[in-house]
């Protein structure tokens, strides 16, 4: 480019310069911003709200996760042959219910031998008992010692111990017996399957696991400041539990009840645990499951409460757009003192029933602006012909003025 070119092009750019200085410099006022007749004096249409009491329930969260109230594996008591199971996995079982069955030949056959030494030593007994009984009669006669009839005493005492320990041996081997067949000892749900039919199971074998799950078990932790709050609370009455999914905050389960606190803390985190117990009638919970848990410590009656989107954050704190009574606006400072599920939250000071916030347009608000009070849902209504009019001839004294 010439040397000619470039100033020109620099001479043009001063040119520009100077016409949109003029320009600014002569702006009318009635145009400008916050001028008698600019847009500013217009009320800014807003929504507002009035601050309501409630009984805000307080709830304490924490993460929480479920278990089963018994979690049994189900060992043999007898070794042998594993012949049938009786159950299936994932099967919900019944106290009693025969869960598997053991080769119990062996077993029956050391019952029957102990049935036999019973019968042999009653049989025993019963001839001891009579030699005992002809000698007394003959005692007395001279027909026999007084050594013999101590003698016959006791093989009478002896046979009866000998019956009697029979006996124990029936009842051990019938109890083995019994053993063949491995018995729920709860009601719950049967896990996948260990062995096999066919395996030879041993005491230490562990046919399957089972897991109860009605009513069912929500394990979770709360700082140590909290105790003492949790405490009093449950001194009063039992407190409520619900468990919320972790995903949409939906409740998963209600009805869930505080049933122990623990009795120490947690010196590492500084945590203690506490166990709540929820009917679980159509398995909405399941052992392993991570849960949200509220826990309702306790009502506030009569709270203070605003939607949340009407609280603002500044740098000196939260804040509220107050209406005042000539529909202007100030910045009101305010305490928050806990949620209100998910739209709400609770005031603790700042507001008084009855005041009026704004909820939504606050982004279009300063301290001292105007405005125009909406109901929730409620939209600006269309300016009428007189409006558009005085609008029209606004805008062309302003025109007048920058000609």
């Amino acid at each position: 480019m010439s040397r000619f070119w470039k100033i020109a092009l620099v001479i043009v750019a001063v040119i520009v310069l100077v016409i949109v200085a003029v320009r600014l410099l002569h702006k009318p006022s009635g145009s400008g911003q916050g001028g008698p007749g600019g847009k500013d004096n217009a009320p800014v249409p807003v929504t507002v709200v009035p601050v309501v009491r409630e009984n805000v329930p307080v709830y304490l969260t924490a993460l929480g996760t479920v278990q089963a109230l018994n979690t049994i594996a189900v060992n043999p008591q007898v070794g042998g042959e594993l012949l049938s199971l009786g159950f299936a996995e994932g099967q919900s079982v019944k106290k009693g219910q025969v869960l598997a069955q053991i080769d119990p030949r062996t077993y029956q056959a050391t019952y029957d031998q102990a049935v036999a030494r019973k019968s042999q030593d009653e049989a025993q007994l019963a001839t001891a008992q009579s030699n005992l009984a002809r000698s007394v009669n003959l005692a007395p006669k001279g027909f026999i010692s007084k050594q013999d009839l101590d003698t016959l005493r006791n093989t009478v005492a002896q046979y009866k111990a000998a019956v009697a320990s029979d006996l124990a041996a029936i009842r051990d081997a019938q109890v083995q017996l019994n053993y063949t067949k491995v018995l729920s000892p709860i009601d719950g749900m049967a896990g996948i399957r260990g062995v096999d039919p066919g395996n030879v199971v041993t005491t230490s074998s562990t046919l399957v696991t089972l897991t109860q799950l009605h009513p069912i078990n929500v394990m979770f932790a709360l700082p140590e400041q909290s105790l003492d709050m949790v405490r009093a609370a449950q001194m009063k009455a039992p407190l409520e539990v619900t468990a919320l999914d972790r995903v949409d905050a939906h409740p998963v389960a209600a009805g869930g009840v505080l049933k122990v606190i623990d009795n120490q803390i947690d010196t590492t985190t500084g945590t203690f645990r506490l166990k709540s117990e929820f009917p679980n009638l159509k398995g909405e919970l399941w052992p392993g499951q991570f849960v949200n848990v509220q826990l309702k410590v306790r009502t506030d009656n009569g709270a203070l409460v605003v939607p949340a989107q009407a609280v603002q954050r500044g740098p000196d704190g939260d804040y509220v757009y107050l209406v005042q009574g000539d529909d202007t606006v100030k910045m009101q400072p305010v305490v928050v003192a806990g949620e209100v599920g998910d739209s709400h939250v609770m005031i603790g000071t700042g507001l008084k029933e009855g005041d009026k916030v704004v909820t939504e347009g606050q982004f279009r608000l300063k301290p001292g602006s105007k405005v125009k009070a909406l109901k929730p849902g409620e939209v600006p209504a269309a300016p009428t012909a007189a409006e558009l009019e005085k609008a029209k001839q606004n805008k062309g004294g302003g025109s007048r003025g920058r000609r």
